[in-house]
């Protein structure tokens, strides 16, 4: 069995092998640091609480109290404007393979330091069944 650290990322195999093969991209130095020690489950043995690709989620702005429903993609499928974010921007490296309660921390262009918490896993596709996504 599994035990998940506080802190950790915890990663399927699938996602992994996927964003590690990511051609001509710069990875977001936090993808990098992600995928450089991962924890890595098989996407049947994932928790159906923490993000993966594909998963929709509710997060909740520390600051301005805002909530807002996000997808977490894969860059030719990023639709920022309906909520399809990138796992290459700063927000969508900061939520994968996070768990529910977390607080996602990123930057913006600017220097700003953003953080958001994890409110609820909308969508996983692991948990409904779909394990290659």
């Amino acid at each position: 069995m599994h035990k998940y650290l506080a802190g950790e990322r915890l990663l399927t195999e699938i996602d992994f092998a996927r964003l590690s093969n990511l051609r001509g991209v710069q990875l977001p130095s936090e993808l990098v640091d992600t995928l450089e020690s991962p924890d890595l489950v098989p996407s049947r043995e994932i928790p159906s609480d923490i993000v993966t690709m594909y998963s929709q989620v509710t997060i909740e702005d520390l600051a301005s109290k805002k909530q807002q429903k996000l997808t977490l993609c894969y860059p030719g499928d990023a639709e920022p404007h309906l909520g399809f974010i990138s796992v290459l921007s700063p927000v969508g490296a900061s939520l994968l393979g996070q768990r529910v309660g977390a607080i996602a921390r990123w930057r913006k262009p600017n220097g700003d330091t953003c953080s958001a918490e994890i409110v609820t896993l909308l969508f996983q596709p692991e948990a409904s069944g779909d394990y290659t996504t």
